[in-house]
């Protein structure tokens, strides 16, 4: 039996502790800790059995606990997740994984000095749609990708502790990654302050590739219409991706501009008038994908990499690579969307 303690039943944390509760019968929630005891009160009536405590040092030091799940504000995570894995438990922490990349580098070698699995919450990369993307894009069917962009917009919850940019972008951005496969060699960023002056309400965020491709990333939580959409553009195919879709989640357009030699014989195109671009439009495919809740699969995953002992696809180097884009992200905006290199 693996025994979990679970820090944070505020706005996210219950979707998380239903996930963990209904996972499997190898699992128990043991301990629910939080500092708001009307919360915990509240959360104790759909799970009696668990021991509940404002204590978190106590739910550390328990030795009956093997794993703790941190559902909590950003800026909480480096303190709460470091003080875990010192405690030696494996650690589940929603992303990001703490507010800059030197703090996710102690985590990480916090984690390895422990032995334990530290884990981030980038439910993204557990769910079955970008995963069918991902095949996609690797065996070849998209031919060259040339760019991506993604919406995540909403007139959504208005944050105190973070602005829309790490609120909402690092899902994107961890998606951007997963996909490309790379780092990018720079990141720029734009934002807008409408209701305060110092936190931003919507994002523009871009990252560029070695390889050529960029990355387009918009967010904002004062949309009037709830977006979640990321749209891969290739040389021989292009992918729309839509999460808000209940029956066309996917989308794959067999449309394109190929570029035709005119005159074979000449050796060289160094010219506009040496080609002829050519507009393809095939088909549209809508191609069915099993689907299951990405919370479900990502807790599932995370179970099995705790008694298991494998590395998840969301371990702490993906948690930094994906905090060190934010991190310049933010320089970025701060220097009027200034490039700043990685």
């Amino acid at each position: 039996m693996t025994k979990i303690g679970f820090v944070g039943v505020g706005y996210w944390g219950p979707n998380l502790l239903r996930n963990f509760a209904n996972a499997s019968d190898s699992v128990e929630v043991s301990v629910i800790c939080d500092t708001d005891k009307a919360k915990l009160g509240a959360i104790s009536k759909s799970y009696p059995a668990a021991r509940i405590t404002t204590d978190f040092d106590e739910l550390a030091l328990d030795g009956s606990v093997d794993a703790v799940v941190l559902a909590l504000p950003a800026p909480f995570h480096y303190k709460f997740a470091k003080k875990a894995l010192a405690a030696g438990k494996d650690v589940f922490v929603e992303k990001p994984l703490a507010m800059t990349a030197s703090e996710c580098e102690d985590i990480i070698k916090t984690a390895e000095k422990a032995k334990r699995i530290i884990f981030v919450g980038h439910t993204f990369l557990y769910n079955p749609a970008v995963n069918e993307i991902k095949r996609y894009i690797e065996n070849g069917k998209l031919g060259d990708v040339y760019y991506l962009y993604s919406q995540r917009l909403n007139l959504g919850k208005v944050r105190e502790d973070v602005d829309v940019m790490w609120n909402l972008a690092p899902h994107d951005v961890s998606i951007m990654l997963h996909l490309v496969r790379a780092q990018p060699k720079s990141v720029s960023a734009r934002g807008f302050y409408y209701l305060r002056k110092n936190i931003a309400d919507v994002a523009f965020l871009t990252l560029e590739f070695a390889n050529g491709v960029s990355a387009h990333i918009h967010v904002s939580w004062l949309d009037p219409n709830k977006i979640r959409k990321v749209t891969i553009v290739g040389s021989k195919k292009m992918v729309v991706y839509d999460d808000m879709a209940e029956d066309a989640r996917i989308v794959i357009y067999d449309k394109g501009i190929d570029k035709k030699h005119i005159n074979t014989d000449m050796g060289r195109y160094d010219n506009y008038e040496k080609f002829l671009f050519i507009h393809r439009s095939g088909d549209i495919l809508i191609p069915k994908v099993a689907f299951d809740e990405p919370l479900k699969l990502e807790v599932k995953s995370f179970i099995e990499c705790v008694q298991k002992r494998t590395r998840p696809v969301t371990d702490g180097i993906h948690g930094l690579e994906t905090v060190r884009i934010l991190e310049a992200a933010t320089k970025s905006l701060k220097q009027e969307s200034k490039v700043v290199k990685l």
